[in-house]
Order: C-alpha cells, then sequence, then structure tokens
C-alpha cells in the first residue's frame, strides 16, 4: 500500500434533499444529484428500450427465430460481462420457449476476441439459422460477412465504441453505434442483451405466444441478478440507468432471489447475500468469473451461471476458485516483473507520458491486470504486452485515466501509423490490441508521444479523490450503515473515501499481509483494517485515506477501510 497522495476533495452544490442529513447531502451533492429524482431507482423509471437503434429489428428477427423453433446460437466475450450476457441470453430464450438456445465463447488463446471468420466457421458446425452477439461483435466485419456467406442471420449486440466501419449485420444494438439516441451510453453488453430480449418478449406477448399451449410470460426482473452482476464487474459508468439496474438486481441477490450459481460464487468468495455490496460483486464474484477467460475456458463460468442446482454451481464455483488463486500468484509474479522493468527505466527519468512494457514469459490473459495495476502506481495510461501464441504477434492490453480516452488515442495512433496496430477496440478507460512482435518499439514510442499530444502534464500528478475530512462525531457505524444504503457505489458514482490524521493506539498482523490497526480521533478508539500493508513502526501519528465500513464479525461495529496510510510523527 502507497503512502498518502496528493488530496483532492470532492465538491458540490449541496442539494436539498428532506430527511437527509448532511454528510450524505455533501456525498451525494459533490457525484452531481441535484435532486430526490436523481435518486430514485425504481425500474419503472428505466430508459425505454424503443431508444435503442435497431432494437425493434433485432426483436422481430429474434422472435421469428422463436416462434419457428430456429437454432439460435450466442458468441459471447471471455470476461464477466460475457459470461453474464451469454447466460442471461440462453436463459431468458429458454423461458421464452425457444428449442435448445446454444452458446459459443472464443477461447482468447486460440481465437482471439470478437466474433472472427474463425469463430464462425466453429459456429457453422452447430448449423444455427442465427447468431446473437453479446458483448462483441461491433468490429467483426469479416466474422459477419462469413455468415452471411454461408446464409446465417447476425444480430449484434454490443457496448464497445465502433470503428470506421460497421459489420453488414441484420441488426446492430449498440447504444455507441452511429445515429443511437439512446441516452446512457454506458450500459454494459449484459444491458444491451437485457433491452434487446425485453423487446423481443414485448413482441412475443403481442403476437399471443405467451399463455394457453404456450410458455408462461416470464418476468424480467427475475434476470436482474445477473445484469447487476455483468454491469459492476465491467466497470462501465453507474450513470442513473446502470444504478438502477444494478441496484435492483442487488436487491434481488439479498432476498435469495438469485440463481444458484450466484450463490455458489457468493460462497466460494465468503460474501454473504443479506449485505451483499457493489464491491463485493466487483472485487469477489466478478474476479472468480473472469479466472476462467484470462486462463482457460469461460465455458465453466457460463456453466456456474447456468446451473439449475446449487450442487451443479458449487461444483463450477469452487473450479472458479482455484482458477483464480492461479490468477493471483501469476499476476503477483509478473507485477514483480514489471516493476523490475520501471526500476530499470525509471518514469520520471525520461518524462514518459504513456508506459509501455513487455515480457516474453508474461500471460496473455492476464496483461490487462498488470497494466491495471501499473497506471495506479505511475499514474499513467500503461499498455502491458504479452506473447500472441505464435511467435509473430504481441497481444496488449491498455488501462487509461479519466483524462484520456485510450481507445481514440489508439484510433490517432494507427492513423499516424498504418498497419502498426494489427488490431485494436475498446473502451474510454480501457482496450485492447494487437501488433507485430518487431513493432513494439515503434508502437511504444507512437504511444508515448499521442498521449502527450493529449494528456495536460497536470494529469499525471499523483493523487486521490475524498469526501473531505470527518469529524469525531460522524466517524459512526450508523453512517457506515447509511453509506452502504445510499449505493451502489462504483465507477462514475465512487465509494465515499475521507481523510484524516489519526493517532496509532495498536497495530498487529492478521492473514499472513494485512494489518489490523486500532486508531484514535479525540477521545473516540476506532478499528481499521489496511489490506496489504505491513507493520508501521516508530510511529505514533498517521495520516490516512479511508472508507467506513461495517465489521460484521460477532455483531455490527464501526469500521475503517483504509485505503492509504503513511506515518506523520
Amino acid at each position: 500500500m502507497s503512502a498518502v497522495k496528493q488530496i483532492v476533495e470532492r465538491t458540490g452544490p449541496i442539494p436539498d434533499l428532506p430527511g437527509l442529513p448532511l454528510f450524505l447531502r455533501r456525498i451525494y451533492g459533490a457525484r452531481g444529484v441535484s435532486s430526490a429524482a436523481d435518486l430514485d431507482l425504481a425500474l419503472a423509471g428505466l430508459e425505454r428500450p424503443a431508444k435503442l437503434s435497431q432494437i425493434d429489428k433485432a426483436a422481430q428477427r429474434i422472435a421469428i427465430a422463436v416462434r419457428e423453433g430456429q437454432r439460435i446460437l450466442f458468441v459471447g466475450d471471455f470476461d464477466a460481462d460475457g459470461a453474464t450476457s451469454v447466460a442471461l441470453g440462453v436463459s431468458l430464450l429458454q423461458a421464452f420457449g425457444a428449442e435448445n438456445p446454444d452458446f459459443v465463447v472464443p477461447n482468447r488463446f486460440e481465437f482471439g476476441y470478437g466474433l472472427s471468420p474463425e469463430i464462425v466457421e466453429l459456429a457453422l458446425a452447430r448449423a444455427p439459422d442465427l447468431i446473437i452477439t453479446v458483448d462483441n461483435g461491433i468490429s467483426s466485419v469479416a466474422g459477419v460477412e462469413r455468415a452471411n456467406e454461408a446464409g446465417v442471420d447476425v444480430i449484434v449486440t454490443d457496448h464497445h465504441l465502433p470503428g470506421a466501419e460497421l459489420p453488414p449485420a441484420y441488426a446492430i444494438v449498440n447504444p455507441n453505434a452511429p445515429g443511437c439516441a439512446f441516452p446512457s451510453k454506458a450500459l454494459a453488453g449484459v444491458g444491451v442483451i437485457y433491452y434487446v430480449l425485453s423487446q423481443t418478449r414485448a413482441v412475443l406477448r403481442a403476437c399471443g405466444w405467451f399463455g394457453g399451449d404456450g410458455p408462461e410470460e416470464p418476468n424480467l426482473a427475475k434476470w436482474l441478478d445477473l445484469v447487476a452482476l455483468g454491469t459492476v464487474a465491467d466497470v462501465v459508468p453507474l450513470d442513473r440507468n446502470n444504478r438502477r439496474l444494478v441496484h435492483q438486481g442487488m436487491l434481488r441477490m439479498r432476498k435469495g432471489h438469485c440463481r444458484p450459481g450466484i450463490v455458489a460464487l457468493a460462497e466460494v468468495g465468503r460474501r454473504t447475500l443479506s449485505s451483499l455490496s457493489a464491491a463485493d460483486l466487483g472485487f469477489a464474484l466478478g474476479p472468480r468469473l473472469n479466472a476462467a477467460g484470462r486462463l482457460d475456458d469461460m465455458t465453466v463460468g457460463i456453466k456456474c451461471l447456468l446451473a439449475s442446482s446449487l450442487d451443479d454451481a458449487r461444483e463450477c464455483a469452487v473450479q472458479l476458485d482455484a482458477l483464480n488463486r492461479e490468477r493471483r500468484e501469476i499476476e503477483q509474479s509478473m507485477l514483480a516483473d514489471a516493476e523490475l522493468l520501471l526500476t530499470r527505466h525509471p518514469v520520471d527519468a525520461d518524462d514518459r507520458y504513456g508506459i509501455v512494457v513487455f515480457d516474453p514469459s508474461w500471460h496473455e490473459g492476464v496483461v490487462g491486470l498488470i497494466a491495471g495495476r501499473l497506471r495506479e502506481r505511475c499514474h499513467r495510461p500503461v499498455v502491458a504486452f504479452a506473447e500472441g501464441g505464435n511467435g509473430r504477434e504481441l497481444k496488449g492490453s491498455a488501462r487509461s485515466l479519466p483524462e484520456l480516452h485510450v481507445r481514440d488515442a489508439l484510433d490517432a495512433i494507427a492513423a499516424r501509423n498504418p498497419a502498426l496496430l494489427t488490431k485494436f477496440g475498446g473502451h474510454a478507460m480501457a482496450a485492447g490490441m494487437s501488433i507485430s512482435r518487431h513493432a513494439l518499439e515503434r508502437f511504444a514510442k507512437a504511444f508515448d508521444e499521442e498521449v502527450r499530444r493529449r494528456l495536460p502534464a497536470a494529469a499525471l500528478q499523483s493523487r486521490v479523490e475524498t469526501d473531505g475530512k470527518l469529524e469525531a462525531e460522524e466517524l459512526t457505524l450508523d453512517n457506515a450503515l447509511a453509506l452502504a444504503a445510499a449505493g451502489p457505489w462504483g465507477q462514475g458514482f465512487p465509494e465515499p473515501r475521507f481523510h484524516g490524521e489519526f493517532d496509532l493506539v495498536s497495530q498487529r498482523v492478521v492473514g499472513g499481509e494485512h494489518l489490523k490497526l486500532t486508531l484514535r480521533c479525540e477521545d473516540r478508539l476506532l478499528g481499521a483494517i489496511a489490506f496489504g500493508q505491513p507493520p508501521m513502526n516508530g510511529c505514533e501519528r498517521v495520516r490516512v485515506v479511508y472508507a467506513l465500513d461495517v465489521n460484521d464479525y460477532q455483531g455490527q461495529t464501526l469500521q475503517l477501510r483504509v485505503a492509504q496510510i503513511e506515518a506523520i510523527g
């Protein structure tokens, strides 16, 4: 854990929210909340499906496939968003009465990302009448062309940013597609397919498909557990629409109204369903799903989410937990290598704006995590590369700062350096790419130059945002419980953090690598936990950045969850 960085306090107009304490109104105001309407997370307020371009065309085609018993095949991505998208699509179509909807998820080490021509050939072996991509497809021009040649319709559902050329699909549903008027551009892939199948249900209802001799009309709210998990795990911004989806999904999880796979993932992650938070989805359940796609095959993750019994789900969850432990070991080794590389070529010494790292021993599925770790430590955009498997190609993953749209930066690099990037795509904060092995040095130079063009020097200053200082009387269990209930917190709507100075009363190591602390603020003694923090030797006073947390061990008590700490005396 690093020492406390430069602190920047979040500020904003304090909204008039009757019944809420100033403590909470101040936090909401700093996140752009201006009225009670901004906090209304009821499902009735969701944006309407009709605002998504081509959604009715897609829904009509899927409804035909359901009614005529056509073979429907989902092609997903190999992360948690992709896994939840596939599980939602398959299980909801089954509830619609579709005949044996199936799925294919590319193994990232054999086929790479998206609906490639190779994946289409694999899909054609299952003789589909309709292919639906989930969480991918917006850049799959060649793959869609191959499916069209074979006489198979393709519906692309995606949320990634499109390139200059769109695939010639039967329909494209993507809030970020050109001309799409859907106001929530931050939908995750699982949110997009949820909307598409919501519209499909409306089409089937209108033609009298449900009831009588047909299936009972399903309540789509039962699938919000998958939407919540995929949305949080993909770290998309929690705008109001996404917050509604996540909030409603988590309400159902906390009441135990979720599928066995999520129960099993919570068990192996040692999380309690009744008090589940968005952070639990992002840091416990999501990573276990992602581990399958990073190290092996996402099929086991999808099977976990599709399991009809808790016993079957637990069997899959145990496999995912083992993969996650292996992923952690690989990540720790790779991070040590990366830090050694930065020691040999210090960032400050050559004033690099954009960092590019590569080691031939690195695991292709874990480089994104390494890029994220280095981005946090160096406070610069980072691209980490691994061997692509054929000895001629490198596959990289980028993580950026809020001030730099990294996918747009890659697009500019590709325009200035034709053929340098063989493939790329992604979001504002994260992207993936492929380059020729011999082009690494050229890419590193081009990336640094492009980041330098786009990023002001002030953005490179290491800093942490907080919601200010709390007085001793505000450090209470009631306030911690209020914050837990006031979420969901996440990307774009960050969990409240505070900073302050405390007397260090006692400390002890727990779990081999974590520090259990007792801090004093005025006359109040406070328990605190600092994960991955070595003992603070020779100091009696500390400066801390922390979150208010609830310790559920033997009842509920206030606990400070330490994000950063440094000795000051």
